[in-house]
């Protein structure tokens, strides 16, 4: 009887709760503290890099021209001559180029992304990333020495096939936008290829179960899951066509309007004088249409990367 009790009393009884170690308050901010000291010079370096070019452009944009009429406070008139002749012909020129380019990066790099992707070969698979890697980096005068001396005038090219005979030229929009494709369809294929990785070998075999050609598997399952990827990839893209000046003023100069050359023009005054905060309006305009972009790409990025997981 004792044995029982005993038993019933031992079972009753709590056992004693473990003495959980607490993370002291002052360790906690001390670790907070800590984090945010690291992030400082990173912070720095950006209010000194972004902040300070932005904000000089912000004030310089609503400041009255040398030449205006009004002197000192605020004026709308230089972001108000952004658009009018010539710069709004330079705002549409850049817009039209960017979203051709862009257009025609996303189609192109589509095949061969899923190309690289499904290739059993890993050594080419990894070269041809890593050429991709390189060549969506490389623009600038090199780029546009490159084409000149393939697709000029008196390019290699160009004297081979006889181009000019055809209406080919280097130096006009269509020539640019051969140029930009060179940089963009490799900037696409980095784009996509982590995507096209995502996509799951289950999905393929249950559209394959129910009798599912490949094109409509890519109509009803891998579009659909891919489309947040690839209207990503072209926003990216256009962005990338819309702000890149060098290669289109080394190639064309004056020759095609754009923005990015009406900017260079009015900052150094080589076709106006006293135009230099017109230019940075037309930067404004730039950030402006620069923020469109980013608001429509992050959220079709973390949707991609949602349905990718």
């Amino acid at each position: 009887m004792s044995i029982q009790m005993t038993a019933a009393g031992s079972r009753s009884t709590p056992a004693p709760a473990a003495d959980t170690p607490s993370i002291p308050r002052r360790r906690v901010h001390r670790a907070a503290a800590g984090g945010w000291l690291g992030v400082l010079p990173l912070l720095l370096f950006a209010a000194v890099a972004l902040g300070l070019p932005v904000a000089t452009m912000v004030i310089g944009a609503f400041t009255p021209t040398s030449t205006g009429s009004g002197e000192g406070g605020l004026t709308t008139a230089n972001m108000t001559a952004t658009l009018q002749d010539p710069y709004r012909s330079s705002l549409i020129g850049s817009i039209k180029l960017s979203a051709t380019a862009a257009a025609i990066g996303a189609v192109v790099g589509l095949p061969i992304a899923h190309a690289i992707v499904t290739s059993r070969f890993r050594a080419l698979r990894g070269a041809v990333l890593a050429a991709a890697g390189v060549l969506a980096n490389f623009g600038g005068v090199p780029l546009a020495f490159a084409f000149v001396a393939t697709l000029g005038n008196a390019g290699v090219l160009t004297n081979a096939f006889h181009l000019g005979d055809l209406g080919w030229s280097l130096y006009d929009m269509r020539g640019l936008t051969v140029v930009y494709l060179y940089f963009l369809v490799p900037l696409m294929v980095l784009t996509l290829t982590p995507a096209l990785e995502g996509l799951r070998v289950q999905w393929r075999e249950a559209a394959a179960n129910n009798r599912a050609s490949t094109v409509q598997y890519w109509r009803h399952v891998a579009l659909p899951i891919l489309l947040p990827s690839l209207l990503g990839g072209f926003v990216l893209l256009f962005g990338t066509a819309f702000s890149t000046y060098a290669t289109a003023a080394a190639i064309a100069g004056s020759t095609v309007q754009l923005v990015t050359v009406q900017i260079a023009a009015g900052l150094s005054g080589d076709v106006l004088v006293g135009q230099g905060n017109i230019a940075l309006a037309l930067g404004l305009d730039m950030v402006l249409i620069a923020a469109i972009v980013m608001a429509v790409y992050l959220p079709l990025q973390r949707r991609s990367a949602r349905w990718l997981a």
